[in-house]
């Protein structure tokens, strides 16, 4: 078990450097640990799989001079034997090497012990066996080691919420997707090739480094909302942005159309090309990587199916769809060979479906005329998409009772009827708001109740706007 006496700080491991002599091309071990601890490496691990005991140790104690130069801790991979010969900081084990618990007796309590891990009950059992940190991953695809699987990012994010100790995210990490680890609750990330397999070692570090700069400090949330612009402002991707703003999180949009609209109605509808769809996009979780993501209205297959190939490249997370698909008014909004397509390549990337009757209708190919029939939809339709779905009662029984279905249970949500003619965007609201929720780490039910709190304050306010179906004062906090 774990010594109160042993002191360890967590600090160091930002930015872990792990070598491998493969890139050296005629330079010394010693000489590019050098130039990676100038750049800003915090910690070292020496990592030699082709060379005997006698020439691991004699390479660690070289890399123990300079570490000790510049005050870095320098643990050994795997070979036990070598760390304590050397008197190392400490040493960082696998899965396939000995025990945790055998180690920590072998090495004593005042060393660092370091542990890989790809499953909760894997980290679990690490921490309570005296690891002091964990490396956890491969977090993305990998060339360094060639028995390196990947893990979900929710999983690894799930291990960093239930373990008391630090979690170090290795394999596959560049300058590129360092962004996508961020507040995750990771304390440091651990790279090879992004540092010694560069030209210019020292350069490559320090560029880390600086992206490493506010890595453990609290970012803002984000969420993405891929859906048409309004340009009377009051649904689409205008009440989205406004919605996430206020539920204190970053919006980012990619737009799937213009249209010339205002609380009076659409005069014209310009949708926009698939390709470059898929650019805003990319553009998007290539910087600033979502947290959420919310789908609203797509109104042709090629772009319900380039969102569907987008959101399953990036491996996106939280994902609202908000199925708009009929109008206040009783029309259709979207084609029929849209609607299949959202059925086959949507509807299965969705953590979330929130459709209203008529919509829950379509999906469902069942008439829904009271509570009972809402339950059956809900479920019939989680069953079949593998997703929570919540169908929303205001639309057409007119109260605000929203059903809710997730893995199997159902869960009402109660609401008062606010009688405001001026309720133009409210499922783009609703939407927006659970996807910033789900954004800052809500559960689906938690991000539903807050959401329809928000939404009934901003339907209470009384916005009066325009000549026609007004909008919703999404700031109505604000005085």
């Amino acid at each position: 078990m774990k010594s109160d006496k042993r002191t360890f700080d967590e600090n160091t491991l930002l930015l872990y450097g792990i070598t491998d002599r493969t890139w050296l091309c005629g330079r010394s071990l010693e000489e590019d640990v050098r130039k990676s601890l100038e750049g800003g490496v915090t910690f070292l691990q020496i990592r030699e799989k082709h060379l005997d005991d006698g020439e691991f140790l004699e390479e660690t104690l070289k890399l123990k001079e300079v570490c000790g130069e510049f005050k870095v801790p320098l643990v050994v991979n795997d070979n036990v034997e070598v760390a304590i010969k050397s008197d190392v900081d400490g040493v960082h084990i696998g899965q396939d090497d000995m025990s945790a618990e055998e180690v920590r007796a072998l090495i004593g309590d005042e060393k660092i012990m370091g542990v890989s891990a790809q499953t909760v009950e894997q980290a679990l059992l690490a921490e309570e066996q005296g690891a002091d940190y964990l490396g956890v991953g491969a977090v993305f695809p990998t060339d360094s080691k060639e028995d390196a699987e990947t893990i979900d990012l929710k999983v690894f994010e799930e291990i960093c919420k239930v373990v008391k100790i630090p979690v170090v995210a290795i394999g596959g990490i560049t300058k590129e997707n360092i962004d996508r680890l961020k507040g995750m609750g990771a304390k440091g990330v651990a790279l090879i090739s992004a540092i010694y397999g560069q030209n210019d070692i020292k350069r490559a570090t320090m560029e880390l480094k600086e992206k490493l700069r506010d890595f453990k400090e609290e970012k803002m949330k984000t969420a993405l909302t891929i859906a048409g612009s309004d340009s009377g402002g009051g649904a689409g991707i205008q009440a989205d942005i406004k919605t996430m703003s206020a539920m204190g999180v970053y919006a980012m949009s990619a737009i799937t159309a213009l249209t010339a609209q205002n609380t009076r109605g659409v005069m014209g509808i310009m949708e926009v090309n698939a390709d470059f769809l898929g650019k805003q996009i990319d553009a998007v979780f290539t910087d600033i990587y979502p947290d959420s993501v919310k789908i609203g209205m797509v109104s042709s297959d090629k772009l319900i199916c380039k969102i569907a190939e987008k959101l399953r490249e990036h491996d996106a997370k939280n994902i609202v769809v908000d199925p708009v698909m009929v109008a206040t008014s009783g029309a259709g909004l979207i084609r029929e060979d849209a609607v299949e397509a959202l059925r086959a390549q949507l509807l299965s990337v969705a953590d979330l479906v929130t459709p209203n009757i008529p919509e829950g209708e379509i999906l469902t190919g069942m008439k829904i005329h009271n509570r009972d029939d809402m339950e059956d939809a809900a479920e019939k339709m989680s069953r079949e998409y593998g997703c929570a779905v919540l169908i929303k009662g205001g639309h057409s029984l007119r109260d605000a009772h929203d059903c809710l279905c997730e893995n199997g249970e159902i869960t009402w949500f109660y609401g008062k009827r606010i009688d405001n003619p001026n309720n133009h965007g409210t499922g783009c609201t609703l939407s927006s708001a659970i996807s910033a929720c789900l954004a800052k780490g809500c559960s689906i039910k938690d991000s539903i109740r807050k959401s329809k709190t928000y939404l009934e304050g901003a339907l209470k306010s009384g916005l009066d706007l325009g000549g026609g179906k007004g909008p919703l004062n999404h700031f109505y906090f604000l005085k």
